[in-house]
């Protein structure tokens, strides 16, 4: 048998907490409930936990702050925004900081269920993912989800790691923003392309040997990126 989803809802609103609540264990979720943000970040620190679906306008801390120290601390719990904060610029800064999806308030509870099963998911997919990806000096193991260059282990956020194997999968055929999109985080998603670019740049700083002129992850101007060998 196969254990439940863990499922850990951080939120101030009592009455928002209690409908989430019902709403995911109804679905068959194992929830936790924490409503501020040094407690959440203790128990995302001290258990295991599928997802977090994590408010913004905490107390103590808040969730940006959380997210921040949860993708240092290398803590890959699935993270998912549930915010009144609904500004492009809120949206980028919680998926570049390592958010896998961003949900705005007033939301519907099928949509936010249907984020959560598109989470499982993708999780789900990695776990049971299998086999090497190379390029240049780089190899990525699907199985252990890790990425190493020259031999060396290299540091790639949940996200980083997902937007590298969706090219990597590729075989060198150029994806648009919009298919990397849906792959890392599900058709329907609600971002920019802008965040794709920060993506990219990130694994370039990690991954090239000249980010400004990269040799394997290659614009294709007006189009989107490819992976080259």
């Amino acid at each position: 048998m196969m254990a439940p989803i863990r499922i850990l809802v951080v939120e101030d609103d009592q009455s928002i907490q209690l409908g989430l609540r019902m709403s995911l264990e109804r679905a068959g979720y194992e929830v936790g409930m924490a409503d501020n943000g040094a407690v959440a970040l203790d128990l995302l620190r001290q258990q295991s936990w599928d997802i977090c679906i994590l408010d913004i306008m905490l107390p103590r801390l808040n969730g940006y702050e959380v997210l921040r120290v949860l993708r240092n601390e290398e803590i890959d719990t699935a993270i998912l925004i549930l915010s009144a904060r609904g500004a492009d610029d809120d949206k980028i800064l919680g998926l570049d900081l390592g958010a896998e999806d961003y949900i705005t308030k007033p939301f519907s509870v099928p949509e936010l269920l249907a984020r959560v099963r598109a989470a499982v998911r993708r999780r789900t997919h990695a776990s049971n993912g299998t086999g090497s990806l190379r390029f240049g000096d780089v190899v990525l193991d699907a199985r252990t989800r890790e990425v190493r260059r020259g031999g060396e282990l290299v540091d790639l956020t949940v996200t980083e790691f997902n937007v590298l194997e969706t090219l990597a999968k590729a075989n060198g055929e150029t994806l648009t923003r919009q298919q990397i999109f849906e792959s890392v985080w599900g058709e329907g998603h609600h971002g920019t392309f802008r965040t794709i670019d920060n993506f990219i740049a990130q694994l370039r700083s990690k991954l090239e040997q000249d980010p400004a002129a990269p040799s394997h992850l290659v614009t294709v101007r007006g189009v989107g990126y490819r992976l080259t060998a």
